[in-house]
């Protein structure tokens, strides 16, 4: 297949239709092979398609949705965006040395992030030399000992950083934490710093675990689901064949979030034929608009309906066994809902109090229900404190720990719960580092390191002077962009380990190393033999994933080889850890891995059965590792968020044609917009408040508490369906604009949901055409 060489971005052609209320179908079948055929061949794709998400298959490298139980899967066991995700892992299109002695660094920072990903593969390490203006071939040796000889000129390991995101599988993340660990220093910041952090400290906090405590079985068996700050028809398309299942069950849905989002309206299943031809399945029973940050409020008010509720009929509302066996904190959490107000409660939710007490009533004619979430929740500065009160909401009917009810944070990443599982963490507990350090004969450093927005900080300042991403594409992922990129540049070496060109290869540190690897769908056959390795979903289940297809270019080596390799040259004679034997035989990894990780007991075993293993889950036996040993009803104070006069409430979303900070078309079919990813999509009575126009020609500025202004230029105004006092703008375009120091309480995740923006009207750079149709 031949070079992509089409246009970088075509922003002429932006053109508007009503959004669509119907997710999937015969549609999305179309667009997946169409993306699919476009990457490659009919006979790779079929390949492809018939072993992702198969139990001798690979795992979808797209999100973290589990799969059903083998016996039970479709033949087409996958999405829209997971054949998309794996059609664009799988291209034939390949960047060689001949593409980077055509462009250089200067050139390819430049170009946009979907013409860098449309060009293929990588193929071959490269290497920017100090000085230079063009990457160059360097063999593997070389490329390591240039890596490991400026890691061992440190002054100090926490000099070094090592980002990882959760593309990464469990053996290669467990030996790249034993590697950090043994070099000697904790700095492993990972996306889940960035999205999912702020689930992880409410629900350490309040239930002793930082994760769901739900299966599939749970979803199909609810009575009732909430899906609240979350966009399943994008961002997690099987989802709605689950919630499709729990409404022929009987079970209601309930759906929370500032757009109205398709998948959540109405789900036309396309491996069912009344998904074809039929109407398909009306998912929410109710759908709250509610307002940027509402959500927080809603619970409370719901938790103050539930109070007031039992003191009309004492014994019939709470679960006052379980609240008196199973949690502490009961009365300082009573007293404070009980003065919740009303009339804040509207302002800030934007929804009326009869839409609220709708909404009370299904939860008293519900025994068992399960609230999801996403970073519609996570990525607001008060997003502990409001999951930390979806839990007390929980609690208050004996919600947890029980078969269909419980607390279900959805992962956006294949493998983000499994690397934090393996270790990849800033703040691993110390039970955790005491094996570690006990099973590989050395001393864990126990300092806490750095998470990702306190990484940006220490390369900005110097203290961090190296930095190794394992997969991912750091640049784009991250808040404040141009102070992303002045870190990056600030270091003395960025390496990257990746399957495909992406912008942090074009932000380089003074020195700069691309190290190709194997992808998901990648065959990977060491000394040993051909390997596997593993995958954690959502859910806690654990499961092999095996390539099928040739690698993309001879010369690629998998993540576990790089690390034991690179680990071997840092640490000569250090630990003794038998680099050589994991690279040669993985087994020997899940060996390791049984012995120090809880839930994995024998792990080789377990996990070759069809369908793998589901890790326990104390919660589950109504367990709480807490410090009180209960689970702990807390005390949130209200936050309403506010924009001065003039000014909205911005989220940076996805497209539906996007995979993280990659987008795989310029359009989003679900929201109705074609050509152009520089929009911002506004409530039209806002627009005539601020005396806009739609389709007019906008520079967003956001501004901080220091009086510092971000801005991103040239974006489309579109008037859609928005709460009043919010907006909406696809990331990574719209990441500049979040501030570095604009982080969530306790888990410091950026506040990428709630960043407060002016639109000032820009001159017409550009004779774009825009169509509206309204409908």
């Amino acid at each position: 297949m031949r070079d992509f060489d089409g246009p970088d971005e075509d922003e002429n052609e932006l053109s508007v239709t009503a959004p669509k209320t119907w997710a999937t179908g015969a549609p999305a079948v179309v667009h997946a092979l169409q993306y699919a055929l476009g990457q490659t061949s009919p006979k790779r794709t079929a390949l492809t398609l018939l072993n992702i998400n198969q139990a001798k298959g690979f795992d979808c490298p797209g999100c973290a949705w589990p799969e059903p139980a083998p016996g039970k899967r479709h033949r087409n066991e996958y999405c829209e965006n997971g054949a998309k995700h794996i059609s664009d892992e799988a291209t034939s299109r390949r960047v060689t040395a001949e593409f980077f002695r055509r462009y250089s660094v200067d050139e390819l920072s430049r170009k946009s992030d979907y013409w860098l990903n449309q060009q293929g593969r990588l193929t071959e390490p490269m290497v920017l030399r100090e000085g230079a203006t063009h990457y160059e071939p360097i063999g593997w040796d070389e490329a390591l000992d240039v890596l490991a000889g400026e890691l061992r000129a440190l002054d100090h390991p926490d000099e070094a950083l090592f980002y990882t995101s959760g593309r990464l599988a469990n053996e290669p993340a467990f030996l790249l934490q034993l590697f950090v660990r043994a070099f000697g220093t904790n700095n492993l910041p990972d996306c889940s710093n960035m999205c999912h952090e702020s689930s992880g400290s409410a629900l350490n906090e309040t239930l002793g675990i930082g994760k769901g405590n739900v299966s599939l079985d749970d979803l199909y068996n609810a009575d009732l689901i909430f899906v609240v700050g979350q966009n399943p028809g994008t961002n997690h398309p099987r989802m709605l064949s689950a919630l499709e299942e729990t409404k022929r069950r009987g079970g209601h849905i309930v759906a929370v979030n500032p757009l109205p989002e398709a998948g959540l309206l109405r789900f036309k299943h396309p491996q069912k034929a009344r998904g074809i031809v039929g109407r398909g399945t009306d998912i929410a029973d109710q759908f709250l608009q509610i307002r940027l940050g509402g959500d927080l409020a809603l619970f409370q008010a719901l938790n103050l309906l539930l109070l007031e509720a039992e003191d009309k009929e004492p014994g019939t509302v709470l679960d006052r066994d379980f609240i008196e066996s199973h949690t502490t904190g009961y009365d300082a959490f009573a007293e404070h809902i009980r003065e919740t107000s009303w009339d804040a409660v509207l302002e800030a939710t934007g929804l009326s109090r009869d839409e609220i007490e709708q909404v009370h009533e299904r939860v008293l004619a519900s025994r068992s229900v399960i609230v999801c979430w996403a970073m519609g929740l996570t990525q607001h500065k008060h997003g502990v404190p409001t999951i930390r009160e979806i839990v007390n909401f929980l609690l208050l009917r004996g919600n947890i720990g029980r078969p269909g009810a419980g607390v279900c944070p959805v992962r956006g990443h294949s493998n983000v719960q499994g690397d934090r599982t393996m270790g990849i963490w800033e703040r691993m507990p110390q039970p955790f580092l005491d094996r570690l350090g006990r099973e590989f004969r050395f001393t864990a450093p126990t300092k806490h390191g750095l998470d990702s927005v306190d990484s940006i900080r220490a390369m900005l300042d110097g203290r961090a002077k190296l930095f190794v991403g394992v997969a991912g594409n750091f640049v784009r992922a991250t808040p404040d962009s141009d102070a992303t990129e002045r870190a990056l540049r600030n270091c003395r070496l960025t390496a990257h380990i990746s399957t495909k060109l992406n912008r942090s290869h074009a932000v380089c540190g003074r020195t700069a190393l691309i190290l190709p690897t194997l992808g998901r769908s990648d065959r990977d056959i060491q000394a040993g033999g051909e390997q596997f390795m593993t995958v954690e979903d959502s859910m806690s289940e654990v499961h092999a994933t095996r390539g099928r297809l040739a690698p993309a270019s001879a010369h690629l080596l998998s993540e576990v080889s790089i690390i034991s390799r690179l680990a071997r040259k840092v640490l000569g004679p250090g630990p003794d850890i038998p680099w050589a034997d994991f690279e040669a035989d993985y087994d020997l990894v899940r060996d390791r891995i049984a012995r120090v990780v809880d839930g994995f007991e024998d792990f080789n075993e377990r996990v070759r059965r069809p369908g793998g293993i589901r890790l326990p889950n104390p919660v589950n036996e109504r367990v709480f590792r807490t410090p009180a040993g209960k689970a702990v009803l807390t005390v949130n104070d209200f936050t309403m968020l506010r924009a001065p006069e003039g000014h909205l409430v911005l989220q940076t979303l996805r497209s539906h044609d996007q995979w993280n900070t990659i987008p795989y078309a310029m359009d989003d079919r679900y929201r109705g917009i074609k050509g152009s990813r520089r929009v911002v999509l506004v409530n039209r009575g806002d627009l005539a408040d601020l005396g806009l126009d739609d389709g007019g020609l906008v520079d967003l500025v956001s501004i901080w508490t220091d009086g510092s202004e971000r801005r991103a230029e040239g974006f489309r105004v579109v008037a859609y369906p928005t709460p009043r006092g919010s907006a909406a703008a696809y990331y990574p375009e719209t990441n500049v604009l979040v501030p570095l120091d604009s982080v969530a309480d306790i888990s410091n995740t950026p506040t990428s949901k709630s960043v407060i923006v002016r639109l000032e009207p820009a001159a017409d750079r550009t004779p774009a055409q825009h169509e509206h149709v309204v409908g």
